[in-house]
Formats: structure tokens, C-alpha cells, sequence
């Protein structure tokens, strides 16, 4: 049976260049599996000084931010928490009575991978990518010891931004380099992308590599990971990072944390 909707209901949303399901259905499930008054719903925009003016004066309780916003969102909100100011990306914004702050779980869902998959801060890793997901997943690896890696960007600019801002190289190809670990944060692979079918790194380069993340969570089986399955190597997905991430606002909007259970059955329907 639907949750009644009231005045008192809070609203959450999330604003993407391109909307999914995902965390409309992950965060509606969890409302009602706990029985809290909230409602969910995906927003796109192209003007976004006063979508972000709108969350502040209908008072939404939390936005979602997903590219191309991460960074631009930043001059319109009024106080950037260590998670978002330490990387100068956005995912989440909490209006607390018409103040908004910034976080970025992001980074806080890639900590945690890295030490849920037990990755050893010694292996040389490529980051392909260069926008506000790749620095969030950038200084995650920075601040968990990782010290021989390389930023892969076809962005000259921006991949040199992004390696100096984190003390790593800088390539704007992969070329014959062969690193233990392959870290994919672009929208190759990405389902309703024009780029939907292709690698992020070459079927050479994974057969070369220990163990293959794939930021993309949609699908959660990418031309990527897929390939790096048949190669049988270790296997990091989007669908991990995007589930932890939504946990985590979840929480931040909410102040309730589901149970680990409960998240992994918002995340199974949201992916349905």
C-alpha cells in the first residue's frame, strides 16, 4: 500500500544531467521499509543557481547532485563539509533550516571498498577520468596510502589538475603501462550513454591487472567488468559504490541507519 502523503512529508530529490531510477527507488524502498515520512523523486535542470534556490526556499531536506553539477553546485551553497571541501566535489546537499551543506559520499563509499576488498595501498593503480567522480575516487585512494598511481585523461588540463592535486602521474593514454589495478571513472560503459559498449581499458591492460573497479553503476555487469570476469580477476563494481554512497545519504537526510540487510534489498529493487 502507497505511504500517505501529507504536509508534514519531507522531500528529497537529486539533480543529474541525466536522471536514473536508482535512487528514487533505493530511497523510497527504505522509507517505507522503515515507515518514515519522506518522498523521493529525480530532477534534471538547466539552471541550476535556482534549482539550488529551490531546495533552500521549499525547504528540501536533501539533494543528491550527480555530474555535470558536482563542482558547479558549490558557489550556491553556504558551508562545504571536510568530505567535499578536501576534494572540491559535491553529491550531497542538507538543507538544516534553510542552511545547506555539503558532502561528498562518494568518497566515504570508496574508502570503505577499499577496505571492505582489502586493496593493498602498495599496488600501482590508473584512474581513468578527470571530472568531480574522479576526484572524489582520487582522494580516497590518496588518503588510503596509495602512492603509485596514475590519472589517464583524455582532458589534458583537467588530468593534470587532478594528478597534481593528489601527487600522481599524469598520461593522457595508458600506452604499454600495465598496472596492478584499473580504476574506471568515466561514462564509458554507461547504459543509455553513446558509449554504452565500450572498455575502458583494453583487453591487454586487464589481462595485465590483479583486480578491475568499475565506478559505472548502470548496468552493474559493464563491458568492463565483464571483461575483467572472463580475464577472472578481482572485481570492484559501480552497484557497490552507488548502494554505499545512497546509504550514506540516506543517513545524512534521515538520521536513520538501515541495517546492512535492509540496504542490500533497497539496493536489489532500485536495480531491478
Amino acid at each position: 500500500m502507497p505511504r500517505p502523503l501529507s504536509v508534514n512529508t519531507q522531500f528529497c530529490m537529486s539533480l543529474a544531467g541525466r536522471p536514473g531510477n536508482f535512487g528514487t527507488r533505493f530511497h523510497n524502498f527504505l522509507y517505507t521499509e522503515l515507515g518514515l515520512d519522506y518522498v523521493y523523486k529525480a530532477f534534471t535542470t538547466t539552471d541550476l543557481p535556482a534549482a539550488i534556490g529551490g531546495v533552500r526556499a521549499l525547504g528540501i531536506r536533501g539533494c543528491a547532485v550527480s555530474m555535470p553539477f558536482k563542482e558547479a553546485c558549490i558557489p550556491y551553497l553556504d558551508e562545504l563539509t571536510a568530505s567535499a571541501s578536501a576534494i572540491g566535489s559535491v553529491n550531497t546537499i542538507v538543507n538544516d533550516g534553510g542552511v545547506l551543506r555539503a558532502y561528498n559520499t562518494d568518497y566515504l563509499a570508496v574508502r570503505q571498498l577499499i577496505e571492505l576488498h582489502q586493496l593493498s595501498p602498495k599496488l600501482t593503480f590508473a584512474l581513468r577520468g578527470s571530472g568531480g567522480m574522479a576526484k572524489a575516487v582520487a582522494s580516497a585512494f590518496r588518503d588510503a596510502g596509495f602512492e603509485r598511481g596514475v590519472i589517464v585523461a583524455r582532458n589534458v588540463p583537467m588530468g593534470q589538475a587532478l594528478a597534481e592535486s593528489c601527487g600522481y602521474g599524469y598520461q593522457p593514454t595508458l600506452d604499454e603501462w600495465s598496472p596492478e589495478l584499473l580504476v574506471n571513472v568515466t561514462p564509458l560503459g554507461m547504459a543509455g550513454g553513446a558509449e554504452v559498449d565500450e572498455l575502458a581499458f583494453s583487453h591487454a591492460a586487464i589481462a595485465q591487472a590483479q583486480t578491475v573497479f568499475d565506478v559505472v553503476a548502470l548496468p552493474a555487469e559493464t563491458p568492463l567488468v565483464k571483461a575483467a570476469r572472463a580475464a577472472s580477476k578481482a572485481v570492484i563494481t559501480g552497484a557497490e559504490v552507488i548502494m554505499l554512497q545512497a546509504l550514506e545519504q540516506f543517513v545524512l537526510y534521515t538520521g536513520v541507519r538501515p541495517s546492512p540487510e535492509q540496504a542490500a534489498r533497497a539496493s536489489q529493487f532500485a536495480q531491478q
